[in-house]
């Protein structure tokens, strides 16, 4: 359904493969997608995100709500902290992710978040755009993030 049955939909009709990972409590809140490659049913949201991160191997945010900001911003996350060196992209969609992508320039401007670590969010309007974008992601190599002089 939405977004996501939408472009699951186009890539099966192009004969692409598409594994969708839906915990099982959801099965009664949302239609399962009956016609993907691939469904894996898992029990908690926890499972959902560590599964689909064990699949990819770069991950890009559609216009969304609440669940998709939770889990992009923790896989931003886990970038910073080193845990996958994988692009992040926002198809920000007529600007659909702006007021973000401000939020997280206002963090770095009040010494939140350093300026490499503001550059792993890959922000673009169109989906070649962002695919190019990301092709051509470099992650930053941070070994440390502070130090004590600098608190």
């Amino acid at each position: 359904m939405g977004i996501m049955g939408a472009v699951a939909d186009a890539v099966m009709a192009n004969k692409g493969h598409v594994i969708g990972v839906l915990p099982k409590f959801l099965q009664t809140k949302e239609v399962a997608h009956t016609g993907l490659s691939e469904l894996i049913l898992v029990e908690t949201m926890h499972e959902r995100k560590t599964k689909m991160f064990q699949l990819s191997e770069g991950f890009i945010a559609l216009p969304g709500g609440f669940g998709t900001l939770e889990e992009v911003v923790e896989i931003l996350t886990w970038q910073q902290l080193g845990l996958h060196q994988y692009p992040v992209g926002f198809l920000n969609v007529e600007g659909y992710y702006d007021h973000l992508r401000l939020f997280f320039q206002q963090m770095e401007k009040s010494h939140l978040l350093r300026t490499d670590h503001l550059d792993m969010a890959i922000f673009n309007a169109t989906v070649p755009g962002l695919l190019q974008d990301m092709r051509s992601y470099q992650p930053p190599e941070v070994p440390k993030w502070l130090h004590k002089s600098s608190t």
